[in-house]
């Protein structure tokens, strides 16, 4: 278990973390997110050892990470970064080996990892002759062919097509099956709610919100109505409480200032009987990154 407990780095008179805490169980996916200096690669390089906070600590399974700790870590950087020249087998286990894997058991894994994330290419290959999402791939499994208990991935869903990154929504996946805790950053709302079971963001540094996906989309109230029934755009538009409406062919989808609100368009909607669709949800996560990003600029 990784425990973030009070964190604070200062550049200068500048803040990047302010008073950060989470807690990350095995078995657990936590997405990080935040606009660009918001502090998610600070806090991962804190967590990593490679910069010192100004106050707070960060424990694993309750102690300060040792040297051994960190050889349980697989970490990708936003950055990447491979050997051009080497071949992608030799890269493969130059890492694996730095994480304690001996040369024959990384050899016999390579091929299952391959056909895991549908490596285009050969292990004799070098990195340079592999496409651009192929070696972003080989760099995956370089991450995570020692099975991590740790694992730390900031930004790994960049510049990859909806075939990858799904193909890497299951690698994770598989990795939280075995027991790790897993945290990682993305501009892609859609990933984050698909596959995290915790969410974390970060405003200037700051925690702004933190918990349960499920949990905090239902804290903003039920105020997304999709409705198709008999009544006009007008019609819907003239309800107390209705802040926009947009139309969807048939149907339409209502912002309201307060979930409550769709309780009189309910019974207006249903007054004849039936109704197609009536569906209350929750604003979703990009909607509420925006919302909490807007009050910073308010």
């Amino acid at each position: 278990m990784l425990q973030v407990q009070d964190l604070v780095k200062r550049f200068g008179e500048m803040t990047a973390v302010d008073h950060e805490s989470f807690t990350i169980k095995p078995g657990e996916i936590m997405g990080l997110i935040g606009q660009n200096g918001a502090g998610k690669t600070t806090t991962f390089r804190m967590i990593l050892n490679f910069i010192r906070p100004d106050a707070g600590q960060i424990l694993w399974n309750g102690q300060p990470l040792t040297k051994a700790d960190y050889n349980q870590v697989g970490y990708l950087p936003e950055e990447r970064g491979l050997y051009p020249k080497m071949q992608v087998e030799d890269q493969i286990i130059y890492f694996a080996r730095l994480r304690g894997m001996k040369t024959a058991d990384v050899k016999a894994q390579i091929d299952t990892w391959f056909d895991r994330f549908q490596v285009k290419g050969k292990r004799t290959d070098k990195v340079k002759d592999l496409s651009k999402g192929n070696q972003q791939k080989v760099q995956l499994i370089a991450t995570l062919i020692h099975m991590p208990k740790l694992v730390i991935l900031d930004e790994p869903f960049s510049g990859l097509d909806p075939v990858n990154a799904s193909l890497l929504q299951d690698g994770i996946q598989m990795l939280r099956d075995n027991g790790s805790a897993i945290i990682y950053s993305s501009h892609d709302m859609g990933n984050v709610e698909a596959i995290s079971d915790h969410l974390l963001m970060l405003r200037a540094g700051e925690v702004v919100l933190n918990g349960q996906v499920d949990t905090i989309r239902e804290s903003f109230g039920r105020t997304k109505l999709f409705i198709e029934s008999g009544l006009t755009q007008a019609q819907l538009a003239g309800f107390p409480g209705v802040l926009s409406i947009k139309p969807h062919g048939h149907s339409f989808e209502l912002t309201l200032q307060d979930e409550a609100a769709g309780q009189a368009i309910f019974q207006a909607a249903t007054a004849n009987g039936y109704i197609p669709e009536f569906n209350q949800q929750p604003p979703t996560l990009d909607e509420i990154f925006r919302m909490k990003v807007g009050e910073q600029r308010g």
